[in-house]
């Protein structure tokens, strides 16, 4: 499969996917969530906490307080009925319990007593209540018109549900609502519950009834996304109780004027600590406490539901492909997809200004699995190329450099055959054919072996492309697949080495009676350089009459000298060799005669013989 195949397969995985997921697995809901609280930590202060809604903290310190007079928790209804008188007297707009009075005090029947008394007694008052997950059902149509609890039409008059009710207070007290927390899949609390419909049945919740009453818009949805603040203002209930009971009581008396007071505990050990963006232990009459900001201020947070944002998951996967398909570099695209989430939380920030939340994360989410996704094919597909690379060109160059030219990209297999200036040698050992008469085959096959892996070592040594063996000979070239602007020198050295290595070889072979020699023929010119046969057999070659001159300038060098080479060749080694000159040579395939020239050696003073 081709690499644009295999991203356009990674895409329509990704796509798939990504409908799965907002279809309705929710598979990026997570990373959405936690992008949103994430930012909402630090919206959160930005924002200030309405100076009408004050929290009455029943907390450590209260607990620590009140125990000498009201012993340990939970205290006698009669410390609450006297709060309502202290706080009453004020005259608050509301005054809203965030604690449950559904069991009566059998060991304190005269303290619930009082507290019912003082329910009756005074307007603004409000009492929660729980809906249970189970439990024996209460009626609605049973329920005093307080509670707030009333019919849907067409809701059937026997229906009900359990729950938890102010019990211990008189009915005519029920006022209140709902303060069930409204967890999230992840058990994080978000939300807050408006309204909740029952068989039919509409249960107001605490925040919606407190803001009904006072005639705040309420929004007909069935649960509110938090706009959250900062902490509202506490007052420790000890300290308010305390004061209040001095012969001369030291806090203002028009403290709560005016203010909706939310009664509530934030004691560790009460056990009403939830888990919110905010915190793991987030104080739930804060929450309340956050809800009637939001319905006092009408500026929770909407917004579209996450639906929406997949054909923006889909644009984002679809250029990326597109990115990857056309070559790309990963780098860029890498560079332009965090852009992209930057500017995704950018907005997303703003829109918390605007009282928006919207779920940008699980798009910029899918767009980063198909980035890293699509960066491994590619990598994967890169490096099974430079493999391949190696492999091709590790026939003709010498292995130990061959993968370093690949890493760099000075060779690719992929690029294809071109015109380039090369120097081309040929060498062909002499007397070959009388040798091969005199001697077993296997020797022969082991000398020869043995003297191709010399002079290959020398070709390699100096830069050159091994071509191919031609029977006793051996075809190299400079130039390609690497630019070598000084082609001509390294083939002329490269030459030089491989007669010094001949002689060491036959040094070495004296004792068998062994004697040959060779002829080396070099040209420089332009040749057709490339991968070219059929497509089962591609081999790395050079054609043209540049090679076709210098396999005839090694023809040349019978009876004349071991190296040879062409008047180009001479011009191009920029005097770093010195040339004795041969004469003009008639070659086959040329209707003029060649100069030739025998280069050897010099010293940095010694002048070029042939000038």
């Amino acid at each position: 499969m081709s690499q644009q195949r295999r991203f356009f397969a990674l895409f329509i995985l990704i796509f798939l996917l990504v409908l799965l997921d907002y279809g309705g697995l929710d598979l990026s809901r997570s990373l959405d969530d936690r992008a949103g609280d994430a930012l909402m930590r630090q919206h959160v202060a930005t924002r200030t906490a309405s100076p009408d809604i004050v929290v009455i903290d029943i907390d450590q310190k209260s607990l620590e307080q009140l125990n000498e007079v009201a012993g340990s928790w939970p205290w006698p209804r009669a410390i609450h009925a006297e709060m309502i008188d202290i706080l009453a007297a004020q005259h608050p707009r509301a005054i809203v319990f965030d604690i449950l009075f559904n069991e009566p005090d059998t060991f304190r029947p005269d303290s619930d007593a009082l507290l019912r008394d003082t329910a009756l007694a005074h307007d603004s008052l409000y009492f929660p209540y729980v809906l249970l997950g189970d439990g024996q059902p209460t009626r609605f149509a049973s329920l005093p018109a307080e509670t707030g609890i009333v019919a849907r039409p067409g809701a059937p008059a026997s229906a009900g549900a359990p729950l938890l009710l102010p019990s211990v207070l008189p009915p005519k007290a029920w006022r209140g609502g709902l303060i069930n927390f409204d967890a999230d899949h992840d058990g994080i609390g978000r939300h807050y519950l408006v309204d909740s419909v029952v068989n039919g049945w509409m249960i107001p919740s605490m925040p919606a009834r407190v803001a009904r009453d006072l005639g705040w818009a309420v929004p007909t949805m069935s649960r509110l996304r938090l706009n959250w603040t900062p902490l509202h203002q506490h007052v420790s209930f000890g300290d308010l109780y305390l004061d209040a009971n001095r012969e001369q009581p030291q806090r203002p008396r028009d403290e709560f004027a005016g203010k909706i007071v939310v009664i509530g505990t934030a004691a560790p050990g009460l056990m009403d600590l939830r888990p919110t963006p905010l915190s793991q232990t987030y104080p739930g009459v804060e929450i309340l406490a956050s809800a009637l900001d939001n319905l006092q201020k009408g500026n929770w947070l909407t917004g579209p539901d996450r639906l929406y944002f997949a054909p923006l998951a889909l644009l984002l996967c679809a250029l990326l492909w597109l990115g990857f398909a056309r070559g790309v570099n990963t780098l860029w695209l890498g560079v332009g997809l965090a852009l992209a989430t930057l500017a995704a939380f950018a907005a997303m920030w703003l829109a918390l200004d605007i009282n928006r939340y919207w779920s940008l994360t699980g798009a910029i989410g899918w767009a980063w699995t198909y980035f890293w996704l699509a960066a491994l094919l590619a990598y994967l597909g890169e490096r099974a190329r430079r493999e391949q690379a190696v492999q091709l060109f590790g026939r003709f160059l010498d292995k130990r450099v061959v993968r370093d030219l690949v890493e760099s990209g000075q060779i690719d297999s992929r690029s294809g055959a071109s015109s380039r200036q090369v120097s081309v040698l040929f060498s062909d050992i002499r007397g070959f054919t009388s040798l091969s008469e005199t001697r077993p085959p296997e020797e022969i096959v082991n000398l020869l072996n043995r003297y191709f892996s010399r002079q290959v070592e020398v070709i390699f040594r100096h830069g050159g492309t091994l071509d191919k063996f031609i029977g006793d000979a051996i075809m190299a070239f400079w130039g390609a697949p690497v630019d070598d602007p000084h082609h001509a020198e390294h083939a002329v050295a490269a030459a030089l080495e491989m007669s010094r290595e001949l002689e060491a070889f036959k040094r070495e072979l004296a004792e068998q009676g062994v004697d040959f020699d060779i002829g080396i023929g070099i040209h420089s010119g332009p040749a057709v350089v490339g991968f070219i046969g059929a497509q089962a057999r591609l081999d790395y070659t050079a054609i043209g009459d540049t090679v076709n001159l210098a396999s005839r300038i090694e023809g040349e060098t019978k009876g004349v000298a071991r190296v040879l080479v062409s008047e180009a060749t001479r011009d191009a080694c920029d005097g770093r060799f010195g040339f004795v000159e041969r004469g003009l040579h008639h070659v086959k395939g040329r209707g003029q005669p060649v100069r030739l020239f025998e280069p050897h050696a010099i010293d940095s003073n010694e002048k070029d013989t042939s000038a």
